[in-house]
């Protein structure tokens, strides 16, 4: 008697180890996010095979964005594979993706997001399962790298965490598998993933990353797109390391008033951390609060002239004055 072929093996492996260290209590309900590409739909099937032996309960939810004519039947042909496979329910979700400032893609992303929210929350599930590979992480860390974001924008997605502002527990179990393997765990199962038109479109901006990845795996040699999803594992540990430290200096700087002092020894590293914890625990938007304004406030302490009080989001201000930083109500001068 064969096993199943290396591909189906891998991924399932993946889920199994996924689903175990994300600890979810007995019969509780998860969902598998599926387009209908071979990503997800390789996923599902996994799904579908390890959740009863770890004592869970699984289900599907596909999201219609209507972006293309014929959407609808993409839907549901996915849907109809996922109930095949045995995930129930079969979720198919349609939403309207508004015209923003953003751009499609984030705003279909908004929408997407918003939509397995509301499915979670309905059906009872514990969590939403992802179909993320390593291609996907690669292609986010040098986006990350591009644009100069930050070592926390190089770490990639995280194969467990939580969207804002929903709440929702996202597990991406293929974040070690390649697209290449899905493609081949499909073709061994007999599925029939659907190929979206728009991962081939350069007006977004996705695809015109993927191209470049491929490029450098042609141009460098091939491992650049393991190479990066290594990187992003790596520089992961140093963030969350950082991050626990910014922690503890921000419940030592307690509330504000803080000295000038006692912050300006802080390590830049750690201050620009430590900014954004005691920033936002005052009451300023976490998704609001960017580079600049964490510069600007850091300013008062490293470049300070007498200057006069920073503005940030959520109706404050951060002022220096006689050697405390203090943060006010935006109308107090």
């Amino acid at each position: 008697m064969t096993g199943p072929a290396p591909s189906v093996a891998a991924v399932r492996l993946a889920v199994r180890r996924c689903l175990t260290e994300a600890a979810l209590p007995p019969n509780a309900v998860v969902l598998v996010a599926v387009s209908g590409g071979a990503d997800s739909l390789a996923l599902a099937s996994a799904v579908a095979f390890e959740a009863p032996g770890l004592g869970l309960r699984a289900g599907s939810i596909t999201v219609d964005h209507q972006l293309q004519s014929g959407s609808a039947a993409v839907a549901h042909h996915a849907a109809a594979q996922c109930a095949d496979l045995g995930l129930q329910p079969a979720l198919v979700e349609r939403v309207d993706v508004a015209d923003t400032r953003d751009g499609p893609e984030a705003a279909a992303r908004a929408a997407r997001y918003a939509a397995l929210a509301a499915a979670a929350n309905r059906s009872g599930a514990e969590a939403v399962l992802l179909g993320h590979t390593r291609d996907d992480q690669a292609e986010t860390v040098l986006l990350g790298l591009a644009r100069g974001s930050g070592a926390r924008a190089v770490t990639g997605m995280s194969a467990d965490s939580r969207a804002t502002p929903e709440g929702l527990r996202l597990l991406r179990p293929l974040l070690g598998i390649t697209r290449a393997q899905t493609h081949e765990a499909c073709a061994a199962l007999d599925l029939q993933p659907w190929h979206d038109p728009h991962n081939d479109d350069p007006r977004y901006l996705r695809v015109r990353v993927r191209r470049a990845l491929a490029e450098l795996e042609s141009e460098i040699g091939p491992g650049v797109t393991a190479g990066l999803a290594r990187t992003a594992a790596l520089v992961r540990q140093d963030c969350d390391e950082l991050d626990r430290q910014a922690a503890a200096a921000a419940y030592v700087l307690g509330e504000p008033p803080w000295q000038v002092a006692e912050f300006t020894a802080l390590a830049p590293a750690l201050r620009s951390r430590v900014w954004r914890a005691v920033l936002t625990t005052a009451g300023s938007p976490g998704g609001d609060l960017g580079k600049v304004h964490v510069d600007a406030v850091d300013a008062l302490l490293t470049a300070w002239r007498g200057q006069g009080p920073i503005d940030i989001p959520g109706g404050l201000r951060v002022r220096r004055q006689h050697g405390v930083i203090e943060v006010l109500p935006r109308q107090v001068q």
